[in-house]
């Protein structure tokens, strides 16, 4: 086998190896059906039980309520940012955003299609380095909305905002699903496109408390009802029948590991490897983010010049540690650990920066 790079981009990510080897193990021949996965029927025996499975192993590892929803839906995460106003709406009442990055702003935009925004607090005038503190929600509202984790800015909400206990909490999950425990309860609804946390891209986790389905408007495009998907438990339509396999090959992986508990503490030591390195570089190497708003997953950060990132982004490259380079809005360098990428891959990296200050300061 062609050797493996350590795979730092934002997304698609690393996966966990034995999911990528279980994977090829199956794909001409799955469940002993003599055809691949992606042939077999969504209505078939086998193509429920991944479906089941991957809902009950989602449920059992967040801890998810009963009379919560658990979606496989297409279109990613992009989808729901239109489809979270649209089926939350609430006639004459605000959605209120918290804008931390671009991901929010974008569900933002979409929001305004279906009504009143209110934008109670951002972090955009110092370049979304922050989470904003003491946030709370106003009563009488539709929903309130966050983006827990900001992939192009490496900031992480670190506190629960406070919510009215009538209003939904709307979260966008999408890269740190899973790299703590949460409680699910504190919140409405759950979104997340998986190819950062849970799998390959092409399918996006909804996770929706039973009550609020009814709100969507009666004359809604059907595919655009979560109502309609969850009466039918994400088969109204033919699904993305790989990503999710692949989805439920990885949920199986993470309860072998120890789950969510496991994984916070693998997630925490990866963090903290970088982040020392960062902050004892005197400044060398200079974090984006707040340090009381730091991400687990996207650790962000600059050097003195473009040209110096980009020999460092190419240094790193040859050395097998790929997808270094920041996003645009942001410059610099970002190294994305996601609950799959190895402690020992962070450790290389951690230890070609050291050399790399020691070789260019």
């Amino acid at each position: 086998m062609t050797k493996r790079v350590y795979n730092f981009y934002a997304g698609p990510a690393t996966l966990p190896l034995p999911v990528l080897e279980k994977a090829k193990e199956e794909f001409l021949d799955f469940a002993g059906t003599g055809m691949s996965v992606i042939e077999i029927s969504h209505r078939s025996k086998e193509w429920e039980k991944v479906m089941t499975d991957a809902t009950n192993l989602i449920r059992e590892l967040m801890g998810v309520p009963n009379d919560y929803k658990i979606l496989w839906l297409s279109g990613g995460a992009s989808t729901q940012f239109f489809m979270v106003p649209l089926n939350l709406q609430l006639p004459g009442k605000a959605m209120e955003y918290v804008s931390t990055g671009g991901w929010s702003s974008k569900a933002i935009k979409e929001a305004n299609i279906y009504g009143e925004v209110k934008i109670i607090a951002s972090s955009e005038k110092e370049n979304f380095s922050y989470i904003p503190k003491d946030v709370e929600f106003s009563e009488d509202i539709a929903f309130g909305h966050i983006t827990s984790n900001n992939t192009l800015y490496g900031t992480a909400w670190g506190y629960m905002p406070k919510v009215p206990k009538d209003v939904p909490l709307v979260c966008d999950m999408s890269s740190n699903i899973m790299d703590r425990s949460i409680d699910v309860k504190d919140y409405g609804v759950i979104y997340a496109g998986a190819q950062k946390n849970l799998g390959p891209a092409g399918v996006t986790l909804v996770i929706v408390r039973e009550d609020l389905l009814n709100r969507v408007p009666e004359h809604t495009p059907t595919m655009q009802k979560w109502k309609i998907h969850a009466e039918n438990d994400s088969l109204y339509n033919t699904p993305p029948v790989f990503p999710i396999y692949v989805c439920k090959l990885a949920l199986d992986y993470m309860k072998e590991i120890g789950g969510v508990k496991e994984i916070n503490k693998r997630n925490v030591k990866k963090a903290k490897l970088l982040y020392d390195v960062i902050d004892s570089s005197d400044g060398f190497y200079k974090g984006h983010a707040r340090k009381d708003s730091r991400s687990l997953m996207n650790i962000t950060f600059t050097m003195s010049s473009p040209e110096l990132e980009d020999k460092c982004v190419k240094g790193g490259t040859a050395r097998g540690l790929i997808g270094l380079k920041g996003h645009r809005s942001v410059g610099g360098m970002r190294a994305s650990i996601y609950n799959a990428m190895p402690f020992e891959g962070v450790k290389e990296l951690a230890e070609y920066l050291k050399e790399f200050q020691a070789e260019n300061q």
